[in-house]
C-alpha cells in the first residue's frame, strides 16, 4: 500500500495534550476531534490538512497521556501516516490498533521539510521525498501489524478473524 502527501513537520516531544487538548476529550467523535487536532501546536493544521497528507516529527511523539483520542484525531483529520525519529509506546500501540501508520526513520526526519511531497510504501518501509528526489528506507511492520493496519485496526481486524467453531 503507498500513500502520497504534503508533509506536516513537527519537532521532539509533541505530546498528546498538543495533539488534540483535554478540553475537547468531552467526546469521542472522530470528526469533532479532527476540528481540533493539534490546535495547540499548529493553530492552521485542522483547516488546511488534506486526505492523505503525512505528519513529519522528531523525537518522542505522542508522549503524555496513553488517551486513545490522539491518534484518533489525527487519522479522522485525514493524515495517513506518522514518521518519526520514535514514538512514545502507548501511542505507537495506540496508533497500530485504529490502523494508523507510523513509521521510525531517522533519515527521512531528517532529509523532509515542512510542504515536502512525500511517497510511503506500507509494505516495504520505503519513503520517497519526491520533492527532493531523495529515498529512506525505514523499518517495515511486522505481518501480523500490516494485518492491523490494512484491516483499518484492531477491531475490524478481530472481527475479520473471528471463528466460531
Amino acid at each position: 500500500m503507498s500513500l502520497v502527501g504534503k508533509v506536516w513537520k513537527y519537532g521532539n516531544d509533541v505530546d498528546t495534550d498538543v495533539i488534540i487538548p483535554a478540553r475537547y476529550l468531552n467526546t469521542s467523535d472522530p470528526k469533532a476531534l479532527a476540528a481540533h487536532c493539534m490546535e495547540d501546536i499548529d493553530e492552521t493544521f485542522a483547516s488546511n490538512v488534506n486526505k492523505g497528507d503525512i505528519i513529519v516529527a522528531e523525537d518522542n511523539f505522542g508522549c503524555g497521556s496513553s488517551r486513545e483520542h490522539a491518534p484518533m484525531a489525527i487519522k479522522a483529520s485525514g493524515v495517513s501516516c506518522i514518521i518519526a525519529n520514535t514514538f512514545a509506546r502507548i501511542f505507537y500501540r495506540n496508533s497500530i490498533n485504529i490502523g494508523l501508520p507510523i513509521l521510525e526513520c531517522k533519515a527521512a526526519v531528517k532529509g523532509i521539510d515542512n510542504g515536502d511531497e512525500v511517497e510511503v510504501n506500507i509494505e516495504t518501509g520505503v519513503i520517497k521525498n519526491l520533492t527532493k528526489d531523495e529515498t529512506y528506507q525505514a523499518n517495515g511492520f511486522p505481518e501480523f501489524m500490516k494485518d492491523i493496519i490494512n484491516a483499518g485496526g484492531l477491531v475490524n481486524y478481530a472481527r475479520e478473524n473471528w471463528r466460531r467453531d
